[in-house]
């Protein structure tokens, strides 16, 4: 049997172990591809966060399910990597905090509640709000993303069959068409894993568009922890290619923000005046120069 084919793969209990794994792997394969061809949309929803974000608008991602866990996961990780505040990227889940660990499946047909969530954000038009459905039919979602457009909000739908009714609800519409799960209807599986990889490219892009990163080095972590503290000593090493007591006496100075000590390591100057030229100076890049990159690690 061809890995590749989920539809020829009904007596799963019959497979062996390592062909149930090729399966598995085989389709997992065919996700990127999907989200490739979404590629156009994915950029133009990019462009258009960015856009205003610029002007001080929140970000704001939703599911149920599943997907709620992914967006919410999604919010929270863009604290510590890109150092911007939870009310900026904004993760929600049908059922609330206790859906991200038990199962609250009752919770996805609760319009009303989708409705409240997004009228106690008091939505502008600088706002973007991403809704998140495998099927593309969730009622929560699609309550959420109705009454976001009517606050004049941005709204995206991210999906994984076409057509469907969210494509048709937002401004614009990302849906990878991942195919039958390996096991049908099992959206945690190739519907997840694209949307966790549309999720990531939308914070991604739109961050690095909004320069929390230069070169492709995070000088917004926050350093929160003995594994952070080291990573931000080693991005003010490689962007100023100073090391041992002033690196650290710069990341103490300037409350272990890398990019504070970046400025002030380059231009000689104080915490408060680094500060002061970020605000107020040029782009990032032109204060300190070009970044190299950094390795991957651990």
């Amino acid at each position: 049997m061809n890995p590749a084919h989920a539809s020829d793969a009904t007596d799963l209990e019959g497979l062996a172990t390592p062909d149930l794994l090729a399966l598995i792997n085989g389709q997992d394969e065919t996700v990127a591809r999907a989200v490739r061809d979404e590629l156009p949309a994915v950029g133009r929803a990019v462009d258009a966060i960015v856009e205003r974000m610029r002007r001080g608008g929140r970000l704001i991602l939703l599911g149920a399910g599943t997907s709620g866990r992914l967006a919410v996961v999604e919010a929270a990780e863009a604290r510590p990597t890109f150092g911007v505040p939870a009310t900026t990227v904004i993760g929600l889940i049908a059922g609330g905090p206790a859906a991200m660990t038990g199962s609250r499946e009752g919770a996805e047909d609760d319009a009303g509640a989708a409705m409240e969530e997004i009228q106690r954000l008091d939505l502008t038009g600088q706002d973007t709000v991403v809704g998140v459905s495998a099927s593309g039919r969730t009622p929560f979602v699609m309550a959420a993303v109705q009454e976001a457009s009517a606050h004049g909000a941005l709204t995206i739908g991210l999906c994984c069959d076409h057509p469907a009714p969210l494509s048709e609800a937002v401004a614009i519409a990302i849906h990878p068409s991942v195919g039958p799960e390996v096991i049908a209807g099992s959206t945690r599986l190739k519907a997840g894993t694209a949307q966790k990889m549309v999720l990531n490219m939308l914070t991604t892009a739109a961050m690095i568009r909004l320069g929390r990163v230069h070169g492709n080095l995070m000088i917004d972590v926050q350093a929160t922890n003995a594994k952070l503290r080291d990573r931000a000593g080693r991005i003010v090493e490689q962007v100023t290619g100073r090391a041992g007591p002033a690196v650290a006496a710069a990341l103490v100075a300037s409350g272990w923000s890398a990019r504070v000590a970046i400025v002030m390591l380059v231009r000689d100057v104080d915490a408060s005046e680094a500060r002061r030229l970020i605000a107020d100076g040029p782009r990032f890049g032109e204060l300190v120069g070009t970044a190299r990159g950094e390795k991957r690690d651990g």
